[in-house]
């Protein structure tokens, strides 16, 4: 017996439509199937570690220490910046530049108030420059773009070292060609000194004054560096290798109950919050700009590219610890911080200390930081917006146009904001403690809610944008000029 059903068959072109929907349907499911298999394992792939993979197998290199010819006439330094070969990998060389050698630089040492004169010979096949990032000099001296070296040429700058002591660096900067010139290793620190500074800090270079220049890197199959683009990074080169004074898998014995390390940040994109492995403190006691009003305690500190900080790290007989590089929270985003690298977690650096150690003095309570800048009621204010398109208030950068010009010896208020924050037409005074770097980022200080002071040594002043909460914005400050030379500028 046939069952009839009582409703009236469906016209063939409607059966078809129904069948060609049911079909785009799930076409439509399997690619957003598919499309969210590839951005889970992409999202996945982005996340990097060495943590657990490296056998510190390699003595610290320590940069050599260059304190150049001292005259009548002041201190001069020769520099030459050429290829080379280096070998990172075991086994393999890299061509790699350099300054004085394969690959990095000499640290450079002067005191404040003398006369320096640096004679700097381009021996690269192209252009480059050598800028003396966080200097007080003459515009004219300063190394940036406007002031490239030939092929073959010599550039001698000189000028009067005119600020507090800091840990300064130098890189090359030539305009469309400095990140790619710093990756192949152009780059150097600049130490400068106070016979004024107090006893306690430790002092004596690569013993207890160790510097530390951390670079991420990438390589090729047969050890060459690799200067590409991970997929979607918006912040350019990011290595899953990392390099500190130009060694990888690097380890360090420590002989002194106290160690100062001047770290350096010469990463391309990547930002660094640095720990150590066991979460003991320890002590920062100076920023980009010099020391600070006194030590202060943190477990983390956060290193963006070009920043510099000096920590002190106590240490007992037997210690066996890692400095590491914590995941950072850029705060710009699930995704953004993902593919950005604040989610990577890496092994910088082995600490090991004999089982007897030199002991070293206690550190001063307080320390040799300049006093804060006064802002006076009419100083001007300017407000600076970035954007992720390399862009300040809208514009490109342009070698040959000037947008902003800050009188010398002038106060002035800088706000700026991104496009995750925003900044107010108010802003908070400069307030006597603490003083920190101009670009550098506190240590995770405590802070009360709203406005927060920043003023620099070195006769510069900032002031950030306001905010809500009790912790500090991601927001870096930016700061105007306040020297009392006329013919100064700062890099």
């Amino acid at each position: 017996m046939k069952l009839r059903s009582d409703r009236p068959a469906s016209p063939p072109g409607r059966r078809r439509g129904r069948v060609t929907a049911v079909i785009t349907l799930g076409v439509l499911v399997v690619g957003l199937l598919v499309a969210g298999g590839v951005a889970v394992r992409l999202y996945g792939d982005a996340l990097r570690s060495n943590v657990g993979e490296l056998a510190f197998r390699n003595r610290l290199r320590i940069p050599p220490l260059l304190e150049g010819r001292a005259d009548d006439q002041g201190r001069t330094f020769d520099l030459g910046v050429a290829t080379g070969q280096t070998e990172f990998v075991a086994g393999m060389s890299a061509d790699t530049w350099g300054v004085n050698g394969s690959y990095l630089g000499p640290t450079l040492r002067a005191r404040v108030g003398e006369e320096v004169r640096v004679n700097v010979t381009n021996r690269l096949p192209e252009t480059t420059t050598i800028h003396w990032h966080g200097m007080h000099l003459p515009a004219a001296m300063d190394g940036g773009p406007h002031q490239p070296i030939a092929p073959g040429a010599t550039w001698s700058p000189s000028w009067r070292v005119d600020q507090p002591a800091a840990t300064l660096w130098y890189h090359a900067h030539p305009d469309g060609h400095t990140g790619e010139q710093v990756y192949r290793g152009v780059a150097g620190l600049f130490l400068l000194d106070d016979p004024a500074q107090p006893a306690g800090l430790p002092g004596s270079y690569g013993v207890d004054d160790i510097p530390l220049v951390i670079q991420d890197k990438r390589f090729t199959g047969d050890g060459q560096l690799d200067a590409g683009h991970p997929r979607f990074s918006p912040v350019g080169v990011l290595g899953d290798e990392i390099l500190v004074n130009g060694t990888h898998d690097p380890y360090l014995e420590v002989t002194t109950t106290r160690v100062r390390f001047r770290a350096l940040n010469a990463s391309n994109g990547r930002t660094y919050d640095l720990g150590l492995s066991d979460d003991r403190p320890f002590s920062v006691v100076a920023g980009d700009a010099g020391l600070l009003p006194a030590p202060h305690p943190v477990r983390r500190l956060r290193l963006a590219p070009s920043e510099r900080a000096e920590v002190v790290v106590d240490v007992t007989p037997g210690d066996d610890v890692l400095l590491r590089g914590f995941p950072t929270g850029l705060g710009a985003g699930r995704l953004p911080d993902r593919f950005a690298g604040g989610d990577d977690t890496f092994d910088l650096l082995r600490l090991t200390a004999a089982d007897q150690l030199e002991a070293s003095p206690a550190l001063p309570e307080r320390l040799p930081a300049p006093p804060p800048v006064a802002v006076p009621p009419t100083a001007p204010a300017q407000e600076f917006r970035f954007n992720h398109a390399s862009r300040i208030n809208g514009r490109a950068y342009d070698p040959d146009r000037v947008d902003f010009a800050v009188a010398p010896g002038s106060t002035e208020v800088w706000e700026s904001a991104t496009p995750r924050t925003t900044s107010t037409s108010s802003t908070s005074t400069v307030s006597a403690s603490p003083s920190w770097t101009t670009t550098g980022r506190r240590p995770r200080p405590r802070w009360p809610a709203g406005k927060t002071p920043y003023s620099s040594p070195g006769g510069r002043r900032c002031a950030s944008p306001s905010r809500s909460g009790p912790t500090p914005t991601h927001t870096r400050p930016t700061c105007s000029t306040a020297t009392s030379s006329p013919t100064r500028t700062t890099a």
